[in-house]
Parts: C-alpha cells; structure tokens; sequence
C-alpha cells in the first residue's frame, strides 16, 4: 500500500473512530432534555464553523470558483445539515440495535450511488468485501450485549430518519468526491459548516435564545465539547481526507468500525464480554475492506 492510501485509510478509519464514541456523546445530551435536536445542530455547526475559519486565517488563501458554491452548499446539505438533523431526531426514538443495523446499510448504498454517478465499476472483489463487512458487523451487532434504561421499540419514525440519515450521507460521499480533490480540506469544510450552520440557525435561533445554559451539568458540557472539538472538527477534517485519496465505497466501509468501538466500549464499561464471536466479527470487517481496497475500480 502506497503512503497516500495508508493516510486515507488512517484518516477514514479516525473519523469514523470518533464518530462511534459520538453516537454515545449525542445520546446522552439529548437525553438530558436540556439541548433539543436543532440546538444540538447548532451548537456543533456553530463551533465547527468558527474552528474551520479560525484556522484557515492561518493558511494560504484558496479561491472558491463562483460556480461551485452552490455545490458546495448541497454537499453541505447532504453531507452534514440533512444528515445530522434526521441523526439527533432518530436517536431518541431508535433502539441502538436497531440503529446499528440500519447504520449498516450506507456502504451498500454509497457503492451502487457511486456506480451512478461517478461511474465507479461494480466488481465481484468489491461486492464480496461489502457482503463479507456487512456479515460481520450484523454477526458482531446481534452478539453483543446492548445498553438498557432506553426505549424498548424503535418508533417507525426513527427507522425512518436512520434510512435517510444513511442515504443522505452516501449521496454525499458518492456525488461530491470531486469537489473535496479540488479543494483544500480547511477551504471546503469551512464553507461546507458556514452553509449548514445558516440553514439550522432559522430553526433553532428561537430554542437557543430560550436554553438554560446555566442549568448545563459537567456531564452535558464536557459531552458537548466532545461533539464539538472531536465529532465535528477533527472528524469532519479527516473524513475529506479519507475522500481524496480512496474511492468513495471504502470511506463508507470505515462505518463499520462503529459497532466495534461500541462493543469495545462495552467491554471496558463491564456492559459486555469479550468472546471469540466479537473477535471474528471484527476480523471479518477488516477483512472486507481489505477485500474492496484491492479493487481495481481506481
């Protein structure tokens, strides 16, 4: 493997890291009750687009073609506004089981979206390493302990929102790959987050006004900041990158890393136990990744 995909995959394989300590961060924030959804949006978009900015004042400056702009504001659409907004409605409404395995179905969806469009080949490699991941994340998903004290039935609302939180981030990963080549990564998120912050702020601004900050514990501030710095700036930083140096179907393979780090989060917590099935589980994720990298749909 040549440094630059070792770096993609280094990169893919972080943000989606942080991402499966996020959904936990997320939870419990709207379980607290204080930060409803669009606020919770807010509040990352918000500090995501200051970060970004921040930072690219310390950068050369890059030019955005006028003529990309708008499609940048889809890509942030698609890619973060839309995305994370059905996420924070469906995550109190779904059960985490139930979560996880709709979750499962993005690197399907991003495969078949990006034959669409960026006329990416289907191959036997690359349709057996999705089949051999998706087996092994549904194996470690359905042998694995799973947290209680939450609801017992997921709302078909919350289904719902989960499938369209999927499908919304294939189309990005899928449609907009060219977008993030073209662009620096500080350059393009930094408009992607101003864009998607412009779009909730309408509505939020009146819940925002009316929060309690003070009323904020430890708990929900530190989980905030984790939102924040972590899930949404680093994350966010490292995903375009994973997008430039590999094709789009195994930046959405690195989702199945999710499930392991809540397994592997369980374990620690004394929530679960280690057992050979989890241990297969993961060979198997990794396993079919390797598989779909060896493609040579280039």
């Amino acid at each position: 493997m040549d440094t630059k995909k070792a770096v993609g995959h280094a990169a893919a394989f972080g943000s989606y890291l942080i991402f499966g300590l996020n959904i936990i961060a997320c939870k419990n924030v709207a379980n607290s009750g204080l930060v409803p959804p669009f606020c919770l949006f807010t509040i990352r978009a918000l500090g995501a687009t200051l970060l970004f900015w921040t930072t690219s004042f310390f950068l050369p400056q890059e030019k955005v073609e006028k003529s990309d702009m708008f499609r940048i504001f889809l890509a942030s659409m698609l890619g973060l506004f839309l995305t994370q907004i059905v996420f924070l409605e469906a995550i109190t409404i779904t059960t985490p089981m139930d979560a996880s395995i709709i979750a499962t179905l993005t690197p399907i969806m991003t495969m078949f979206i990006a034959a669409f469009y960026l006329k990416e080949p289907i191959t036997v490699k690359k349709v057996v390493g999705v089949l051999i991941s998706f087996c092994g994340v549904m194996y470690l998903i359905l042998n694995s302990t799973h947290e209680t004290g939450g609801i017992e039935k997921s709302a078909p609302l919350g289904i719902f929102f989960m499938v369209l939180n999927g499908l919304f981030f294939a189309l990005y990963l899928g449609i907009f790959r060219p977008l993030t080549v073209k662009y620096n990564v500080i350059t393009f998120m930094k408009w992607m987050f101003l864009f998607s912050l412009l779009a909730g702020l309408p509505f939020s601004a009146k819940e925002m006004v009316q929060m309690d900050f003070a009323s904020f514990s430890t708990e929900v501030v530190l989980n905030l900041a984790y939102v924040v710095l972590f899930a949404t700036f680093i994350s966010y930083f490292l995903i375009p990158i994973g997008q430039k140096l590999l094709r789009p179907t195994i930046v959405s393979m690195y989702s199945y890393v999710q499930p392991i780090v809540a397994a592997c989060l369980s374990i620690y917590l004394g929530m679960d136990e280690l057992s050979w099935q989890k241990v297969l589980a993961a060979v198997l994720v990794f396993v079919g990744v390797a598989v779909v990298n060896k493609s040579k749909s280039l």
